[in-house]
């Protein structure tokens, strides 16, 4: 009878769970893990940073669906993970932390041991599970049961601590139950009870104009088709939250663009809102009027796969638990069953038109040959350069805002970024472009990102150009913290403080790295620089110098909601310093 290593059977375990990449950064308590990949299918992905290993590990789940795997080393490597964990844990995304521990006898508590770390309290307030195994006997039951933990309700990224004696500890293989994931954890999808899929149906009936609102759990759950069906069925239009974007195409004419003035007027005047999937979080403005309906006059459902969720920013009128897809088949079944028939609702155009209008305002800068560029110019001719089915990837603070106005979402997962989503994180950008390519090397590819977002993980360049997969990243270059530049250009009377960099040479940097790299100062260069970056078929960079000193026109309703019960600044805020251009 052979004897392996806890490496192996854990190794084992995400073999069963068809996990195809690793994400990471070795280190010496790793070994026997990473010996144990070396003769598996499983590939390990090293990176230059922890942060930037889970920022992958983070964007292969949100883009396949699958649990992502990210593994550090004691003390320092998981001390970088936090802020690689956190986007994941704040927006539901399924992930397996693996950390290396000290020894069992030098752990918990500790007594002087080098990169010593209490790594469990640590990650346990960014994750949504946890725990230490300190026995090998126990690895199969306790990794088991984290996976089954990150899929369980809504989903998000679970930790395992494993001290590097348990890694190293062999046992007798014959004592090793590897199990099939049906055999430990539930695959199939939950739904409510058949009432309350009956009291959905008659107050969608009744809705003279209801209104449905998908969130990220829409993605999540994998329920776009039965989203884009429904709303078609009874012709209900639909807006999205931020992180529901992509869940139907931007350009249907049932979808209301979020934050536009379509998608305002349609939440505030809906008499029915049925909420798929979301928390209604600040930037849904938490369900509130003016922005939605009165309390006392528009009726809220809200489905979500989390209990916990229903009704905590907004009362509802009928709260229902269950699976996105599953929760919205049933409702479509039951509506064709009962021969439901949708009513002409000639507002929808209204609304449109309303649409029209707020995408107009921009259309003057995404079209301008002013030098230096404006941004909007940058992201029109980059959306309109890339196919619909191309997965977009944006990262930064200013540079998000400008690309919600310029860049439109035509499909599920294909819409990656977690500075627009709840944690408001950057620096992902790198990162998340590289763990999308190889979750989908069919599909264009390209980061849209501030300068400042871009420096954080610039060295992962190097990652992508080691695996050999193409992908372009377009650098707002301002050199500066744009957002917060504009801060305090409208609170602060232009005091900057720590806001301005010296100038950066990304082209140059990305050449080092053996990238494509291209500086870019109009819109002719830009356009040919992107069909070079393609042709190059290397990772590509295309360091874009922008006209510095924007104010992106919605910033003061953005800082009004982070800011929300401060004490307003002693400068006096006025109309024009919201306009697009100072």
């Amino acid at each position: 009878m052979s004897r392996i290593t806890g490496g192996e059977i854990l190794k084992r375990i995400l073999e069963k769970e068809n996990v195809r990449y690793v994400f990471g950064v070795p280190g010496d308590q790793l070994y026997p893990f990473l010996n144990a990949i070396y003769d598996s299918d499983i590939k390990f992905i090293t990176f230059h940073d922890e942060a930037a290993a889970a920022h992958a590990a983070d964007a292969w789940a949100r883009t396949t669906g699958e649990i992502g795997v990210v593994t550090a080393t004691v003390g320092p490597g998981v001390a970088n993970l936090v802020g690689g964990i956190y986007p994941a844990s704040s927006e539901n995304i399924p992930m397996l932390v693996i950390t290396a521990q000290n020894q069992t006898f030098r752990s918990y508590p500790d007594h002087g041991s080098m990169q010593a770390l209490d790594q469990y309290s640590l990650l346990h307030a960014v994750t949504k599970w946890n725990a230490v195994i300190n026995s090998w006997n126990r690895i199969t039951e306790i990794t088991e049961r984290a996976i089954r933990m990150a899929f369980y309700g809504s989903p998000g990224p679970v930790h395992i601590d494993i001290p590097s004696d348990i890694l190293h500890q062999t046992g007798e293989e014959n004592d090793v139950k590897i199990k099939n994931p049906n055999e430990y954890r539930a695959t199939g999808r939950i739904r409510p009870d058949d009432e309350t899929v009956k009291m959905i149906c008659e107050e969608i009936r009744r809705a003279k104009r209801p209104l449905i609102h998908a969130g990220g759990g829409v993605l999540r759950s994998g329920a776009s088709e039965e989203l884009l069906e429904l709303a078609e069925l009874m012709n209900i239009p639909v807006t999205t939250s931020i992180s529901g974007r992509g869940s139907i195409p931007e350009d249907h004419r049932l979808a209301l663009i979020p934050q536009s003035y379509g998608a305002i007027n349609a939440q505030s005047e809906a008499d029915l809102v049925i909420v798929l999937g979301s928390k209604l979080g600040d930037l849904d403005f938490f369900g509130r009027p003016p922005i939605w309906g009165d309390l006392d006059k528009q009726r809220f459902i809200q489905i979500d796969i989390s209990g916990e969720q229903i009704g905590m920013n907004r009362p509802v009128t009928i709260g229902a638990v269950g699976d996105i897809k599953a929760t919205l088949r049933s409702i479509i079944e039951r509506l064709k069953a009962e021969s439901a028939m949708p009513e002409e609702r000639e507002y929808i155009a209204i609304y449109k038109d309303l649409e029209k209008q707020w995408t107009g305002q921009f259309e003057e800068y995404m079209t301008s040959d002013a030098v230096p560029m404006h941004p909007l110019r940058v992201i029109a001719e980059v959306r309109s350069f890339y196919p619909r089915d191309s997965i977009a990837v944006i990262d930064g603070g200013n540079t998000t805002v400008w690309s919600h106005y310029a860049n439109r979402v035509f499909l599920p997962n294909t819409f990656l970024s977690s500075s627009a989503g709840d944690s408001g994180y950057i620096g992902t950008g790198i990162a998340y472009a590289i763990a999308a390519k190889l979750a989908r090397p069919r599909n264009k590819v390209y980061c849209i990102t501030g300068d400042g977002s871009f420096g954080y993980n610039v060295s992962e360049l190097e990652t992508a150009r080691r695996l050999g997969i193409h992908f372009t990243c377009v650098v707002l270059n301002d050199d500066s913290w744009g957002m917060i530049k504009s801060g305090q250009t409208l609170y602060y009377d232009k005091r900057y403080v720590g806001v301005d960099f010296g100038s950066m040479d990304y082209a140059e940097i990305a050449k080092g790295m053996g990238c494509f790299g291209e500086t870019v100062r109009t819109p002719s260069e830009l356009k040919e620089g992107l069909r070079r970056a393609e042709k190059s078929n290397l990772p590509a960079v295309l360091d874009v110098k922008i006209e510095k000193g924007l104010t992106p026109p919605d910033f003061q309703t953005l800082a009004e909601i982070w800011l929300e019960g401060c004490e307003p600044p002693p400068k006096e805020i006025k109309q024009e310093t919201t306009q697009i251009i100072q």
